[in-house]
Formats: C-alpha cells, sequence, structure tokens
C-alpha cells in the first residue's frame, strides 16, 4: 500500500534502523551513572546531540532530548512564558499553529495571561507586518512555526524574527515539518522538532534553547537533561533519530526536488482531472512534499475510507483532530472549504509511478461518493 501519510509519520529510515539495534545493545545503561556501561551510553547521548546540533545549524548544548515534539513545545513556550514574566504575560501565536502551541497558549490564558492571535492570508501564511503590530511591551513570547503541517506553506521566519529581535521579544520555531527536510531561517531564540517527522523512531524529540535566551523549567526539578527535560533519556532512541536526520540531510539534495516535482504533478493535474476541487496552500513557499486540496459534496472522512479500500493511505481533515470531525483550525483561518479535506504527504523513496495511480483511482472514488450522496446522478 502507498503510505501518503508522511507528515504523521514517516517510516523508520533505514540509516535509523541500523544504529537503533546497536544502540540498543550498547546504550542501555544509565546515561548518569560513571561506571563503564553508564559512561559509553553518555558517549552515544553526547554523541546523537552534537550530530542533531550539527543539522540544525546549532551548538550541542542547546540541544535537549525529550519524549515527543509536543512535549517539546510545551517545554519551550511554558519555561519562555514563566522566565520573563516580570516583562510581561502577553504571548502572540499564529492562526495556523500545530495544536499543540494552540493549547498552551489555550492554559496560558486560562492561567491569567493574554494571548493575541495573528491571522493568515488564503494561502496559510502570516504578514510580518501584522505580527509586528501584534507585539507589545509586556510581550513575553511569539510563536511561529517554520512550515504548515496541514498545508506545507512556509512562514517568513526570518523576516519575523528580526521583528522579535528588534522588539526584544524572543521567537519560538516549531519546526516539526520541516527539520531534515528544508532549511529553517535563522534568528529564532527556541525551537521544536519531532525525530519520527523525519525518519526517526516515534518517542522522541527536540527542544533547542539558544544561549541567553531566558528559560526557566515550568516542571519540578529534575536532575536530566541539563535540568531541563524530566525523565530517563532513551538513549537508543536519541541515536537513531540522529542518525536519521544526518542521513535526510544528506539525501535532500536530491529527495527534495524529486517529491517537490511529484506534489507539483498532483497540484497541477487535480484540478483538471476532477471538478469542484480546491488545491489549497502555497503554490511556490511550501514544503516539498505536502500538498492539500478539498473536494465540494464529498466527506474527508468517506473519501480517505474509500481511497484505503484502492490502496492509498492519506490523511483527511485537522492533521490533529481528524478523529473529532471538527473542521480543520487551519483551512478556517486560511478561508478555504473545510470539508471534503485531503492531505497527501509522500515519504523519502514515493515512485512517480505511485503518484500516476494515485491520480487515476481518485477522480473515480469523487465520483461514486459524490454519486451515492445523491449529488450526481
Amino acid at each position: 500500500m502507498p503510505f501518503f501519510d508522511a507528515a504523521s509519520t514517516e517510516p523508520l529510515h533505514p540509516a535509523a534502523r541500523a544504529e537503533l539495534l546497536s544502540a540498543l545493545e550498547a546504550g542501555w545503561a544509565d546515561p548518569a551513572r560513571l561506571y563503564g556501561p553508564g559512561r559509553q551510553s553518555r558517549l552515544l547521548l553526547d554523541q546523537a546531540r552534537a550530530r542533531v546540533a550539527a543539522v540544525l545549524g546549532v551548538r550541542p548544548d542547546e540541544v535537549y532530548f525529550t519524549s515527543s515534539g509536543t512535549q517539546a513545545v510545551h517545554l519551550a513556550v511554558l519555561g519562555a512564558l514563566r522566565a520573563r514574566r516580570r516583562t510581561g504575560r502577553h504571548l502572540v501565536v499564529s492562526a495556523v499553529e500545530h495544536s499543540s502551541v494552540l493549547h498552551t497558549a489555550s492554559t496560558h490564558e486560562s492561567d491569567g495571561g493574554e494571548v493575541t492571535t495573528v491571522d493568515v492570508d488564503r494561502t496559510g501564511r502570516v504578514d510580518p507586518a501584522a505580527f509586528a503590530a501584534a507585539l507589545r511591551p509586556d510581550t513575553a513570547l511569539a510563536c511561529l512555526q517554520s512550515a504548515n503541517h496541514e498545508v506545507g506553506t512556509e512562514q517568513p521566519v526570518a523576516e519575523v524574527a528580526e521583528i522579535c529581535r528588534a522588539a526584544d521579544v524572543p521567537l519560538f520555531v516549531d519546526a516539526a515539518q520541516s527539520a531534515g527536510r528544508a532549511d529553517i531561517p535563522e534568528g529564532w531564540s527556541l525551537l521544536a522538532a519531532s525525530g519520527h517527522k523525519w525518519g526517526g523512531p516515534a518517542g522522541v524529540g527536540v527542544l533547542v534553547i539558544r544561549k541567553h535566551t531566558r528559560w526557566r523549567s515550568p516542571l519540578p526539578e529534575d536532575e536530566r537533561e541539563g535540568r531541563r527535560v524530566p525523565g530517563f533519556e532513551n538513549v537508543p532512541a536519541a541515536v537513531a533519530a540522529a542518525a536519521a536526520l544526518e542521513a535526510r540531510r544528506q539525501e535532500r539534495a536530491v529527495e527534495g526536488p524529486r517529491l517537490s516535482a511529484l506534489v507539483e504533478r498532483i497540484r497541477e493535474r487535480l484540478p483538471r482531472f476532477v471538478p469542484d476541487i480546491e488545491v489549497v496552500g502555497d503554490p511556490v513557499r511550501r514544503l516539498p512534499h505536502l500538498v492539500t486540496f478539498s473536494c465540494l459534496y464529498v466527506e474527508g472522512e468517506a473519501l480517505i475510507t474509500e481511497l484505503d479500500r484502492q490502496g492509498f493511505a492519506v490523511s483527511s481533515g485537522s492533521s490533529c483532530t481528524a478523529d473529532t470531525l471538527r473542521p480543520s483550525h487551519v483551512l478556517e483561518a486560511m478561508g478555504v472549504i473545510t470539508h471534503g479535506n485531503v492531505r497527501v504527504s509522500l515519504p523519502r523513496g514515493t515512485e512517480s509511478t505511485d503518484v500516476d495511480e494515485f491520480l487515476s483511482v481518485l477522480p473515480a472514488a469523487i465520483i461514486r461518493l459524490r454519486r451515492a450522496a445523491g449529488v450526481i446522478s
């Protein structure tokens, strides 16, 4: 079955699999211990940290491993807000942030903080000028994803980072969809990423806190990960995630443009093959592997089931709330069709023939569903 839901998770990269198996043998001991097996685990963990730092262009002592990308988001946002309470309790977010960011913002608001949401245009991108207008003297933190997880639109991180720097406001960047697939612009203060998104194992995230960024843990103090992330480190998973990230960087020059061309084929052909369909997101400034479209007169969940019957695994609706059957907050913020929504995200190694087969079965699937709904005869 062609797997077209890489934005949710990538299959384990072969480089990650090989190093995971090795690290399970060599990195099982407590990396905080001074005996031989513990020192070996610490060496593997520090090497993994340095490898991730090299790919992200940061210092190894700015990188911390977490249990997930979501935990990295929670720690980054809540920790920065806690450290800057004397500055104020105002938080700025974009309207299309991942639910982990928006839920954290809601928690902050429930705790007496204030949140300003910056709208996006029809492609899903924020206007740097609008972001600048949202900043205030009491703004403690600003949040802007590197690229959208549902429609692939890249955000103007570099411009917003410069605006935040001038206003002396730290910028948090959720890079879960970009890390390993695209360069992340500089200028941010905190970053979160998720290993399974680039072909590492599930259960390992990355939190980056740049030097001179004020941050204070929102959780009880723990001795692990520089006192910033509690819990026993998953050394084998960290090693495997680092291996996958390095491998993706090495492959990106070839694989990125190849996947982008396949996505462009889908973007270009769908409106010609299927009536009453809207392809959303920026057609140019986008991630290379992701395309989202909406079909009138078709329920997204029904289309997902029909495509699954045809052998294609894709996702529908909000990538993080599809099981609730609520409209996607991203698509609502963009002002585009929110029902009959399908996200196609291609993993590494996707074949051209798989995309062509998908394009051949999709129109008939939509016609069957529209006919069953009585929209067409």
